[in-house]
């Protein structure tokens, strides 16, 4: 009966994390993706375009790249840099109103 139990595999048992009353800082602003993580301290609007959230070969082996922040300048020359996850919906909203004509200019509606 010994000899059996030493010859059973043995794996790592995984941290229970629900059991604990409250996660860690670092816990708590864990994502799926690094990409995804908004910064702490204030960046410039050109710190925010360099980053991105995804760079990764998709099924067909193109490579696939999200920017984690989207710039926008609108027509008044404001410029915005709006988050892929958190302001997906004033993205979706510029994109809706920003269209382009035959010659590649940006008409606004």
């Amino acid at each position: 009966m010994k000899d059996e139990q030493d010859n059973q595999i043995r794996q790592p048992v995984s941290k229970d994390w629900y059991s604990r009353e409250e996660p860690t800082v670092q816990e708590r602003h864990l994502t799926a993706n690094p990409g995804d993580r908004i910064a702490d301290e204030p960046q410039s609007i050109e710190e925010k375009a360099k980053q991105v959230a995804v760079d990764v070969p998709d099924i067909t082996g193109d490579q696939i790249t999200v920017p984690t922040y989207f710039i926008v300048e609108y027509p008044n020359g404001e410029k915005k840099a709006l988050h892929h996850i958190k302001d997906a919906e004033e993205i979706s909203d510029v994109i809706r109103q920003a269209r382009m004509d035959e010659n590649g200019n940006r008409i606004w509606w």
